[in-house]
């Protein structure tokens, strides 16, 4: 055998063994939790690539193991033996508080390597940690106010009716979507655009590259759709002669020059004394008011944009579509929430902002399909240092233990698992939007925009977008099913409403829905 092959087994014996010797210490170490042993680590390479199967926890093992991961146990040890490193699965939202309650000073934070597709593009709010989190939050923070959600408000319903107009639906007494997801995408899309961005655009024209290059739009589905491929493949194989590798570089290039673009423009146009109330435009102007040692360079203003374009976008129509996939399979609830519409706005009065509070019913519609198919689908954290967790006891049994978590432990709060937990939610495998009638808007209560001060900032910006939106399609169509031929109701249901994708964020797999014009009295 020649020198360099022996080197090579040796080498990969050494591997071996090492793993071998790993696996060896991980369980006969006494664990406080149960260990579930997978070949790989759902969430890193291979694991990451492959979906669950009876030989194996893929990315999306969460969610097709739901309701049997947790049924001993709100907190698991999963061990991966092949490749990748364990750690801690949690259903239990007490200690996701606890990992992520954003104290000044916590014993848990994110990993850059399980924020690489976020920090792809700068540093932000999303990503950043301690200090660095404060001064994101400081310069990000001011963006989000009284003004942004009244501007939200009324662009939601321009912008819904502009759909009626140019979609021909306004002539038409049934309309068949057979993907509702391309409505929804596009309407957040816009909404992102004319209250984030403050570009000027309707749902005939969206907003263009000034060279007439590829749409904004188009650019920021490619890269969403490749965002994770795009961070694990290495940079040479982009420039392989494959059509979709090359078309996906080049979105990626389109929406960098773009927000380049934007963030000196905007500087130019606030130096200049704009006053537009959009999001962007008062995000640069926190930051151009700032001492210099508080201000976001370019790259963080860039990495913060990215964050409201895909984050933004893709969360808020994703929901949005669940919510609508639910009404169609709930018509006893469509009507009960259709009831309070009707007596809120009437058949006929343009709905305004200060009608946002009293339509709970229309909020909890979308809060309940965000639980049962919630888009921030984990929480990851690490510990910092030696800590401890205090661990409540099983349902119906009082108290809590101290359980000791040594440094570099990863801990993994499941969102699916703590929507799906039973102490939390009664029957939570039923869509009930009664759960969350009353509540407060804001009420921390509902967990899927997670908690605390790292909560998704962008929370009101999407339940103002979704309460209005649908609010203004509930009272004037009936929400249905498009079902295939001989298919029942709750055939149709249990087919779509259970078929999910998962990337950075979780989502039903497009669907068709029918609407049928309401005709009031």
């Amino acid at each position: 055998m020649k020198p360099t092959a022996v080197l090579l087994v040796t080498y990969l014996m050494i591997l071996v063994l090492r793993r071998i010797f790993s696996l060896v210490k991980v369980t006969r170490t006494t664990s406080h939790f149960p260990k579930l042993y997978t070949p790989f680590q759902p969430f890193a390479l291979p694991g990451a690539l492959l979906k669950t199967s009876s030989w194996n926890d893929g990315r999306d093992w969460h969610w097709v193991r739901r309701f049997q991961t947790y049924n001993k146990n709100e907190t698991v040890n999963l061990i991966p033996i092949l490749s990748g490193i364990p750690g801690l699965w949690t259903s239990n939202m007490d200690i996701g508080r606890q990992i992520v309650g954003g104290s000044h000073r916590s014993s848990f934070a994110k990993m850059d390597s399980k924020n690489r597709t976020l920090l792809a593009w700068g540093m932000n709010l999303a990503s950043a940690e301690g200090a660095m989190w404060r001064k994101h939050r400081r310069i990000v923070g001011p963006a989000f106010g009284p003004e942004l959600y009244k501007l939200v408000w009324k662009k939601t319903f321009e912008i819904y009716r502009d759909m009626i107009e140019i979609e021909g639906w306004k002539d038409r007494e049934i309309v068949k979507i057979p993907v509702i997801q391309n409505i929804t995408l596009k309407l957040a899309f816009l909404l992102i655009s004319t209250c984030g961005f403050g570009f000027p655009s309707t749902w005939a024209t969206l907003p263009q590259a000034a060279d007439g290059g590829m749409p904004i739009q188009e650019a920021l589905k490619i890269v969403a759709d490749n965002n994770r491929l795009y961070t694990f493949v290495p940079k040479w194989l982009w420039y392989l002669p494959f059509p979709s590798l090359r078309e996906a570089h080049i979105a990626r290039g389109r929406l960098s020059a773009f927000m380049q673009k934007q963030v000196i423009e905007r500087k130019g146009s606030v130096a200049a004394g704009d006053t537009r109330t959009d999001a962007f435009t008062i995000m640069v102007q926190a930051n151009q008011d700032e001492a210099s040692k508080y201000q976001l360079d370019d790259q963080e203003l860039i990495g913060n944009t990215f964050i409201f374009l895909f984050a933004g976008h893709e969360t808020t129509a994703n929901s949005l579509a669940a919510t609508l996939g639910f009404m169609a399979i709930n018509e006893v609830i469509q009507d009960e929430v259709l009831e309070q519409i009707m007596s809120v706005v009437g058949p006929d009065r343009d709905p305004e902002y200060d009608d946002y509070l009293k339509l709970d019913k229309v909020l909890a519609i979308f809060y309940e399909a965000t639980r049962m198919i919630p888009a921030g689908h984990v929480l990851i954290r690490q510990a910092t240092e030696d800590t401890v967790l205090t661990v409540p006891n099983p349902v119906g049994e009082d108290g809590s233990k101290t359980v000791p978590i040594p440094k570099g432990t990863e801990i993994t709060v499941d969102m699916v698992g703590v929507q799906y937990n039973p102490r939390y939610f009664e029957d939570p495998k039923t869509y009930k939007p009664s759960r969350w009638y009353g509540l407060p808007a804001d009420s921390e209560l509902f967990t899927a925009f997670s908690v605390g001060p790292r909560a998704c900032l962008g929370r009101k910006f999407a339940t103002v977008e979704a309460t209005c939106f649908l609010a203004l399609l509930l009272r004037d169509w009936q929400v249905l099913p498009f079902l295939h031929a001989g298919e029942t109701k709750e055939a149709w249901g249990a087919r779509v409403m259970n078929d999910v994708g998962i990337s950075i964020t979780m989502k039903a797999a497009d669907f068709p829905i029918k609407l049928v014009k309401r005709k009031h009295t």
